[in-house]
């Protein structure tokens, strides 16, 4: 970060500039205070009791340190990447289905956090796999992932205050009764199970909004915001009302038609963590859905690629 001090910062401490105006936490400065090149000001390194003067340059380096990059287990594989927006603070993907988000049981060098960190090892840039949010591994759509620390503690606190909007795509089995609503209903781990979720009294809140775009016969489809984010919230919610999401055998049952659930994550709207500005991304509906979509409304006129549009 370069900030150019301006006349209402002139004669503040550095250490006042960073808690007050920019708001970093305590680890956050800490962590600046401790690097080689973590505080510079007007090409030199300071300390936070420093005071500045109008027209002064203060630089503030929070990338990961190479040595932090280099410990991590996360093998680079080289592995398409669809990347919708970068900058020097956050990059956002495009997850395909059948994609785990980061490494795990039988999972070790074919996820979204292998591809980044041979995307970064190739661009020499230290890298540390940070995702804000996560993604089911059949389950497609946007990854929000940050590049550094600052960004991760800042969305993470975003997401916490429920400052991050996310919305689904689904294809479900019928069409809910009521066209557009909530749905209400507690969910927990099923007992005995490490995987499902289930509705329960003496589960915890969850609250999902959902608006169906287009029905047939057999199928619907509707736009989805998890207002809660529980673990397969979308996949037990439409399930719990009758309308499992099409292709889900967990909470469904199979299809003929897709090899997964029906679920894609395609709008994400959050503000950048470093200057603050809004920022909308979409996703368009990958291969195996438009298939799908185009077998359950054949003779459809809706525009869904209106959806996707700026």
């Amino acid at each position: 970060m370069k900030l150019t001090i301006s006349e209402k910062l002139d004669g503040m401490l550095i250490r006042d500039i960073l808690e007050n105006e920019i708001k970093f936490s305590g680890a956050i400065i800490t962590f600046l205070k401790t690097r080689d090149n973590g505080i510079m000001l007007n090409g030199e390194r300071v300390t936070v009791r420093k005071t500045v003067r109008q027209g002064d340059i203060l630089e503030l380096d929070y990338t990961d340190d190479k040595t932090m990059a280099e410990k991590s287990e996360i093998e680079p594989v080289d592995l398409p990447l669809d990347i919708l927006f970068e900058d020097d603070d956050i990059i956002v993907l495009n997850k395909p289905p059948f994609m785990p988000t980061h490494p795990s049981h039988n999972h070790w060098n074919d996820t979204l956090a292998n591809a980044l960190r041979f995307y970064f090892d190739s661009k020499d840039h230290p890298f540390i796999f940070r995702a804000v949010n996560r993604l089911d591994n059949a389950t497609s759509g946007i990854v929000l992932v940050a590049k550094n620390k600052l960004a991760a503690k800042v969305l993470s606190q975003n997401i916490y205050d429920k400052e991050i909007s996310k919305s689904y795509l689904a294809i479900l089995n019928g069409s809910p009764e009521q066209l557009e609503g909530e749905i209400c209903a507690p969910i927990k781990r099923e007992r005995e199970s490490i995987i499902k979720r289930v509705v329960a009294e003496d589960g915890a809140y969850s609250l999902t909004k959902y608006k169906t775009l287009i029905s047939s016969d057999m199928f619907s489809l509707v736009e989805a915001s998890p207002i809660t984010g529980r673990t397969h919230q979308l996949r037990v919610h439409f399930s719990h009302i009758g309308h499992p999401i099409c292709g889900d055998t967990l909470y469904g049952f199979p299809s003929h038609f897709i090899t997964r659930q029906a679920l894609h994550a395609y709008k994400l709207t959050f503000k950048h963590p470093v200057h603050g500005n809004e920022i909308t991304v979409k996703a368009k509906l990958p291969e195996d859905m438009m298939v799908l979509y185009n077998l359950a409304f054949p003779n459809s006129d809706y525009d869904i690629e209106r959806i996707f549009e700026a």
